[in-house]
């Protein structure tokens, strides 16, 4: 994986607890986003930890460019941030990161989110995340959003407001009395229909559509 951020000691202590992880392994550090776009290119990760708030380039900016590259597919970011409603970290949800942490997080969790993400997941347990997107969904042009909803079936439109609230494919699956394999495949199907990169994105469509609401449940 590859650290982003400009304080050298942040990425101290990030690299050390990583380090620590027999199945984790920190290829490189970037102290802003120009640095960590040149060694996401160079070395591929699975995974990023990126700043919000570097000069020059910004983590936002950034990933921007990642997400953009399709030959990084396959390369997952999560968003750093000092505080956790900060109004960049929804664009750079839309953009393509696969989650959102505040950087106090207890070092555990970050483990967790690290390997959740890396196996192609998105971070998006009940939290910050969530709350950060009903927060910041407003800004979005729904009436967009929802001339791409007649690409989806009853079903998957179903199964995507249900993973707009944050349910997993087993939640989902025991909320529509499907086997997980079935809610995961209609997952599946609803982010190659809406050209989502992972599930955050389906997510932040969710809000941007109408199917899901801010303070929903």
């Amino acid at each position: 994986m590859v650290l982003a951020d400009d304080q050298a000691l942040v990425r101290a202590g990030f690299r050390a607890l990583l380090d620590s992880c027999d199945d984790i392994e920190v290829v490189a550090e970037a102290g802003d986003g120009a640095e960590a776009v040149a060694l996401v290119r160079r070395h591929r990760p699975d995974v990023v930890l990126m700043d919000i708030r570097m000069p020059g380039l910004d983590g936002l900016a950034a990933t921007a460019r990642l997400t953009a590259d399709e030959s990084l597919a396959g390369v997952r970011i999560v968003i750093l941030s000092t505080f956790d409603l900060d109004e960049y970290v929804f664009e750079a949800l839309r953009s393509g990161a696969s989650g959102f942490l505040v950087k106090d997080t207890e070092p555990v969790e970050l483990l967790h989110a690290v390997r959740v993400v890396a196996e192609g997941d998105a971070l998006l347990s009940p939290g910050v995340t969530r709350r950060l997107v009903e927060e910041f969904a407003q800004r979005a042009k729904e009436p967009v959003a929802r001339e791409r909803l007649g690409a989806l079936t009853e079903r998957e439109r179903e199964v995507v407001a249900l993973a707009g609230t944050g349910l997993s494919n087993d939640e989902i699956a025991a909320k529509l009395f499907l086997s997980p394999a079935t809610a995961k495949t209609h997952v599946s199907r609803a982010m190659i229909k809406l050209g989502a990169r992972d599930r955050a994105q389906l997510v932040v469509f969710a809000y941007e559509s109408g199917l899901v609401r801010p303070g929903w449940r």
